[in-house]
């Protein structure tokens, strides 16, 4: 093969190396920015990409300050019961007697307002809040009661949680007052209405940490969200 021949084979390998590049490298850009995306797809991203939940909200304000649609636990007690985390009665003895030393299985069940209208990612954060309300409840009980027992074997046992639905706030209210009366720990969460619903409504209900068999008697009957 002559010299020439084998320059011009060089340039041929040379050109259609940076050809294949340029074009790798437009096809990328052109995807990214969606130009080469059919319009239902384009129009899919949109929406995803817009979705108004609850992505963007924080618990911490843009002054350092924690927003109040979220369970300040720094704030003690008090604050607590003020702001809807803690409506506890007393009850320790019963409670103490349904809990017992049985080995069955432990699960804590979300009880969600679906006539609030929120969203996916509203309903995330608010179940989020009444889990922590919930453990936190029974997380301050004493070492050797039957309280933290139930606690530690909820926790051993995968943490099982199940989120059910009720339509109003007088179903949230009165599957408290049942739990309690039962002396199960039942916590609800208000939100601020920083968002999406109006402040002080009651969007969650937290029942549990209990034994299966309790928490059935109570939400046992709720449609699955």
């Amino acid at each position: 093969m002559s010299s020439d021949e084998q320059a011009y084979q060089t340039g041929m390998v040379l050109t259609t190396a940076l050809a294949s590049f340029v074009t790798g490298y437009m096809f990328g850009i052109f995807t990214t920015r969606g130009y080469l995306i059919s319009p239902a797809l384009a129009e899919e991203r949109r929406r995803y990409h817009n979705d108004p939940v609850e992505s963007d909200e924080s618990d911490v304000d843009v002054d350092g300050t924690p927003l109040d649609h979220a369970p300040n636990w720094a704030n003690g007690l008090d604050a607590d019961r003020r702001q809807g985390l803690r409506f506890r009665e007393s009850g320790v003895a019963e409670r103490k007697s349904l809990m017992g030393e049985s080995s069955e299985e432990c699960k804590l069940v979300l009880v969600v307002r679906t006539d609030l209208g929120m969203t996916k990612g509203k309903i995330a954060a608010q179940c989020s809040h009444a889990t922590l309300a919930c453990y936190k409840a029974l997380a301050s009980a004493d070492p050797s009661s039957p309280e933290r027992r139930v606690l530690s074997r909820w926790e051993r046992s995968g943490q099982a949680k199940i989120a059910v639905q009720v339509k109003s706030q007088a179903e949230l209210l009165e599957l408290r007052g049942k739990a309690r009366a039962m002396g199960l720990t039942a916590e609800v969460i208000q939100d601020a209405g920083r968002t999406q619903i109006e402040a002080g409504s009651m969007t969650v209900l937290g029942v549990g940490p209990a034994p299966k068999s309790l928490v059935d008697k109570v939400t046992g009957g709720l449609k699955l969200l």
